[in-house]
C-alpha cells in the first residue's frame, strides 16, 4: 500500500479528524512533522477539516534555526498558517541555558514543548493536535515505559487519544503505523526542504539507546520493527484508562497533581539560576 493511502486509511479508520475541525499540526521542520503537515494539506478538503502549524523554538544553538527554516518554507507552499513560539518568549530562558540542571535535557524540553504546543493550540481554537510521532516512535515509547515499569504510560499506545480534560486538546499520530525510515524515503524522493539533522541532546537520552537497540535487531533481522508493533496491538488494548486531572495552581493548565510537571520544572530552574 502507498505511503499517503495508508495515512489516509488511518485516519478514516480510527476517525482521527472529523468534519468542520481545526488540526494543528506540531511542526518541527523535521521529515515526519513535514510529512503529517503535506498528507494533511493534501486531504483536508477531502475529509473537511482546517489546518494551522505551530513550531517551538526550544532555543538550541546551530540546530533549531534549520527547522524553523524548513517549517517557514513548507508552510508558505503550502498556504498554512505558522504560529511561531518560544521558550524564551514564554520562560525567558532557552534550552541550552538550562539543560544541564537536568539528568537529561529531554526531560525540560518535552514538558515545556507540551505545555507551548497544548496552550498554544487552545488559544487558537483547534480540536486536535497532529504530531508526527511514526512508528518507530510509538515503539520506542512503548518499550520505554515497559522498561520503566511505568504502566499508566500504555493508555497512550494508539493512534488517537481522547478528550480527557476541556483544557488538553486531544493528539492524534496520523504516522503512527508509518516507519522512520519510509518518512525519510518520502523526504528525499519529493525534493522536500527538511531538515535531517538529529537534535544534539538526542545522544543522552533513554530513548536513543533503545533505538539503536531496536535498529540493531532490525538490521539483523529486517521487519522485527513491524512484528513488534503487530504484537502490540494484538496484546494490549488501545484503550484509555480513567484519568482524573486538576488545574494547575500556578497557571491554571491541565495537571495530574496539584501543580502541573511544567511548573514543577520552572520552580526548579528559577532556584538554579
Amino acid at each position: 500500500m502507498k505511503l499517503e493511502e495508508r495515512i489516509r486509511e488511518l485516519i478514516r479508520d480510527y476517525r482521527l479528524i472529523e468534519e468542520g475541525e481545526l488540526v494543528a499540526v506540531a511542526l518541527s521542520g523535521g521529515k515526519d512533522s513535514l510529512l503529517v503537515l503535506h498528507i494533511l494539506t493534501a486531504l483536508r478538503d477531502d475529509f473537511g477539516f482546517d489546518i494551522v502549524a505551530i513550531t517551538v523554538d526550544e532555543g538550541i544553538r546551530d540546530y533549531r534555526e534549520k527547522g524553523l527554516d524548513a517549517a517557514r518554507y513548507n508552510t508558505k507552499l503550502l498556504g498554512v498558517e505558522l504560529v511561531e513560539k518560544s521558550f524564551k518568549e514564554e520562560f525567558d530562558f532557552s534550552l541550552d541555558e538550562v539543560y544541564g540542571i537536568f539528568k537529561s535535557p529531554c526531560i525540560p524540553c518535552g514538558v515545556f514543548r507540551r505545555h507551548i504546543l497544548n496552550k498554544t493550540a487552545r488559544s487558537l481554537g483547534a480540536d486536535k493536535i497532529a504530531t508526527g510521532h511514526n512508528m518507530d516512535d510509538e515503539i520506542q515509547s512503548f518499550m520505554m515505559s515497559l522498561v520503566r515499569g511505568d504502566t499508566r504510560k500504555f493508555s497512550k499506545f494508539g493512534p488517537k487519544l481522547e478528550v480527557i480534560h476541556p483544557k488538553l486538546i486531544p493528539r492524534i499520530k496520523p504516522l503512527w503505523n508509518t516507519s522512520e525510515k519510509e518518512t525519510k524515503k518520502w523526504a528525499i524522493l519529493n525534493n522536500i526542504r527538511v531538515h535531517l539533522e538529529d537534535c544534539p541532546y538526542s545522544s543522552l537520552s533513554l530513548r536513543s539507546r533503545v533505538k539503536k537497540f531496536l535498529n540493531r535487531i532490525e538490521l539483523k533481522r529486517p521487519g522485527t520493527k513491524d512484528l513488534i508493533m503487530k504484537s502490540f496491538i494484538k496484546t494490549f488494548k488501545i484503550e484509555q484508562e480513567d484519568v482524573e486531572l486538576f488545574e494547575c495552581e500556578v497557571c491554571g493548565e491541565p495537571a495530574s497533581m496539584g501543580t502541573c510537571k511544567a511548573c514543577e520544572l520552572l520552580s526548579v530552574i528559577r532556584g538554579s539560576l
